[in-house]
């Protein structure tokens, strides 16, 4: 189940920088350890922010997409909450000392201390606050093009972890406002995730009691390791 916690943690740091400053495109693009750098300092200045979200999830084994929706929430730091809403609910909350991942529909939720969590991946480590990006990553833009049919501009970043779950995550900047408008990447079995946002707010004055959870009559926990 914590393939799925995972994966969302992939996703889950490149919210914080959800507007870059207009000056990063004057005359073409400027050098990666500038954009490196304007992408960092917009992740200090966030204190918590919510989108809505579709997730695309093939399984290219069986070549079958699953689609789901529903809203993200972070607050800084190691807060988050993914609630889905479609096709199935369920939510997966981390906050400083613990993490769950609630299954309603089974009545089932998973469990896990959060700091095994924030030691073990270099992303949840940046969302946190405790990592550095471009100490963390090796960030370049994409090739052969950097911009896509649309005119938006396109960034890989390649994780400098020893066994991270994917090779790279490739992220889409809106060319006008410069909001995230995409993460996608390709995990270690070739499958691939697909993240597209919507109704971007930052800086709302999130209530940390939304990343609590605590365990409804009748669920069966479950310890991870």
């Amino acid at each position: 189940m914590f393939v799925a916690l995972r994966a969302a943690a992939v996703i889950s740091s490149f919210f914080w920088a959800l507007i870059l400053p207009s000056c990063l495109f004057a005359d073409g693009l400027a050098p990666i350890d500038e954009t490196v750098g304007r992408l960092q300092k917009v992740y200090d200045e966030t204190r918590d922010f919510q989108a809505g979200f579709v997730q695309e999830t093939t399984v290219k084994s069986i070549w079958k997409t699953d689609v789901e929706e529903g809203v993200v929430y972070f607050k800084n730091p190691r807060q988050m909450l993914w609630d889905y809403h479609k096709p199935k609910a369920k939510k997966l909350i981390i906050n400083e000392r613990n993490a769950w991942l609630y299954l309603p529909q089974d009545k089932a939720v998973y469990t896990r201390q959060s700091a095994l969590l924030f030691r073990s991946e270099a992303l949840i480590k940046f969302l946190s606050g405790l990592g550095r990006l471009g100490d963390d990553f090796t960030i370049r833009y994409a090739e052969p093009d950097a911009i896509d049919k649309n005119g938006n501009y396109l960034l890989r970043l390649y994780p400098r972890e020893k066994g991270a779950s994917y090779q790279f995550l490739q992220m889409t900047l809106d060319k006008n406002d410069f909001h995230i408008l995409q993460v996608s990447f390709d995990d270690v079995m070739d499958n691939a995730t697909v993240l597209k946002f919507t109704g971007i707010k930052i800086n709302r004055g999130l209530s940390s009691k939304m990343f609590q959870f605590e365990v409804p009559p009748g669920v069966s926990v479950f310890e991870m390791p």
